[in-house]
């Protein structure tokens, strides 16, 4: 879940901190151009805002490691720096690719600090929401379980469904499920995995959750079906105490993008927004597909949906929180 956005940021403050040692050791305090420079390039410099800047958007830096890893990310900048003195020789940076390229990374990063301001307006979660929310997600928290997974993904004919899914029923174990698929000359992939609760899907969650171990799920894939097994599991639940601060954060990610999301509507609506040829005749014919919300899980069929079922890539994407 949000876990793990938490835990990055404790050490990005005590890098930031580490940092603003470097900076003063630096001479920082006495705003002296000079000793801001850590090495000169030819006639161009690289200064240390330029290393901190770096250092501070490295993950799980500690702040005793801050002092070796500058100077690795000095020699970095420096061989970076090369490589842009001598692109700019070759009047690369002039090239119509680059220069697109260059342009789309100003734009994401402009686009990017705007999403940031509109979020600093959304106001932080109650005590009372986040212990609703533990309250409501038992297989999250106080029911969460560790899940050792297996998938096997099916080529089959619609005509074949019911003769798999007959079998699937009668099979005492994965193995004698297996042999019955290569017997029959059913092309399959199969994989394995474990994962914690946060690690699955929100919205397969709750069904998954209400397997047993040996179970299985089966639902349907643009080539056949895809067959879940729970092969067994473990109880490992978190308190709501230690579950606070990362419930937080995710209640808080979550209002910024609907915050951003109503944002960007209200402008689009505000907005004079023409669409031009080929695309003119596309936006005819869908008008809302430009506004529509980022995609959901295709839900499964009823009887899928009903044995727990989830979609053919559900137990690879997990969660999307990072």
């Amino acid at each position: 879940m949000a876990m793990r956005m938490i835990k990055n940021r404790v050490p990005l403050l005590a890098v930031a901190l580490a940092s603003a040692a470097l900076l003063a050791a630096c001479g920082g305090d006495k705003g002296d151009k000079a000793s801001q420079t850590a090495a000169k390039v030819n006639k161009e410099e690289i200064t240390v805002h330029q290393i901190n800047f770096v250092l501070q958007r490295q993950q799980g830096l500690k702040p005793e490691q801050a002092e070796a890893a500058s100077r690795q990310v000095l020699e970095r900048l420096i061989d970076q720096e090369l490589a842009v003195q001598k692109a700019e020789e070759l009047k690369l940076d002039r090239d119509p690719r680059v220069v697109q390229q260059v342009e789309a990374a100003k734009r994401e990063i402009i686009a990017r600090a705007y999403a940031e301001r509109v979020g600093e307006g959304v106001a932080k979660p109650t005590a009372e929401e986040i212990a609703k929310y533990y309250a409501d997600k038992p297989a999250l928290f106080k029911d969460r379980r560790i899940y050792s997974l297996q998938e096997l993904n099916i080529e089959a004919k619609p005509e074949q469904f019911e003769a798999v899914r007959a079998k699937l029923s009668s099979a005492k174990n994965v193995g004698e499920f297996v042999e019955f698929l290569k017997a029959n000359d059913f092309r399959f992939t199969g994989n394995q995995a474990v994962r914690a609760a946060e690690q699955l899907p929100l919205a397969g969650l709750d069904s998954i959750s209400k397997m047993k171990d040996g179970d299985s799920a089966v639902s349907r894939t643009p080539n056949g079906l895809a067959v879940i097994f729970l092969a067994g599991s473990r109880s490992q639940p978190i308190d709501e105490a230690r579950a606070k601060p990362y419930i937080e954060a995710f209640l808080l990610n979550q209002r910024k993008a609907e915050a951003l999301q109503k944002d960007i509507k209200a402008l689009r609506d505000s907005s004079k927004i023409e669409y031009v040829g080929k695309f003119a005749e596309a936006a005819a014919s869908a008008p809302a597909a430009a506004s529509a919300p980022a995609a959901v899980p295709a839900v499964p069929e009823a009887s899928d949906a009903a044995s727990g079922a989830l979609d053919a890539n559900s137990i690879s994407k997990g969660m999307g929180l990072k």
